[in-house]
């Protein structure tokens, strides 16, 4: 198959091409270059590939948690994208995907196969996603949250020991004793890459799991906060 990923969610900018486990990519730390750059960088995927967007059978991308102008801006590209090529989109968890990262990197290992990752959400809060690493990929362990560090809980007997990944570990001394006894280390340095997107959105539209254009919606956390349309769509 053929996946396009991209990536706003946080400080970095990124896109990846899947072609059948073949993975190509761009990426830069660019916080407030995401607009400036994210085509671009598709246009070289696929001169780099030699696959043009016409080929592509889905288009994935990180769907949040994380920067809420960061999700607009990938959301408004790959509705766009979605609907010219009249193909498929696939959201994928942006903790899931820092997850993802830490397993690739080799962080999550035999003894320390549960990864909490956090976000820094502002406000004095995180978000918060636990999973647990399964034959090369990434399960999440309940619901993602957005909470406060000193309120974030591991799942019970979900894994014996435990790894951190993700901004939201610069605040790993506020989380409880309970949480920070079990971290075997943490990576506070991981952000959401395109490439692990491309990864577990490649296996998820295997298994069916995907959306049309009109319904490629961010992933807020925030309640209160609601995704809207592009005008007539």
């Amino acid at each position: 198959m053929k996946l396009l990923a991209l990536d706003t969610t946080a400080e970095g900018c990124s896109a990846a091409l899947w072609h059948d486990g073949t993975l190509y990519e761009q990426s830069t730390l660019a916080p407030r270059g995401h607009t400036r750059y994210l085509l671009p960088m598709v246009k070289e995927l696929v001169a780099e590939s030699g696959i043009p967007l016409s080929d592509l059978d889905a288009v994935a991308f990180g769907r949040g948690p994380g920067s809420f102008t960061g999700l607009r801006i990938a959301t408004g590209v790959v509705q766009g994208l979605a609907y010219g090529l009249a193909i498929p989109v696939v959201p994928v968890s942006s903790l899931a995907a820092v997850a993802m990262q830490a397993v690739r990197l080799g962080y999550a290992d035999a003894e320390a196969q549960g990864i909490a990752v956090a976000f820094d959400a502002r406000m004095g809060e995180v978000y918060w996603g636990c999973f647990v690493s399964q034959e090369g990929t990434v399960v999440a362990l309940g619901d993602e949250c957005v909470t406060a560090p000193g309120s974030v809980v591991l799942p019970a007997s979900a894994a014996d020991h435990w790894i951190g990944a993700g901004s939201g570990w610069h605040f790993g001394a506020q989380m409880p004793e309970s949480v920070s006894s079990v971290i075997k280390s943490s990576f506070p340095e991981l952000y959401p890459l395109a490439s692990d997107v491309a990864i577990l959105g490649a296996a998820a539209w295997q298994r069916g799991e995907q959306v049309s254009a009109a319904d490629a919606a961010p992933v807020y956390v925030r309640n209160e906060i609601t995704w809207k349309k592009l005008p007539g769509r």
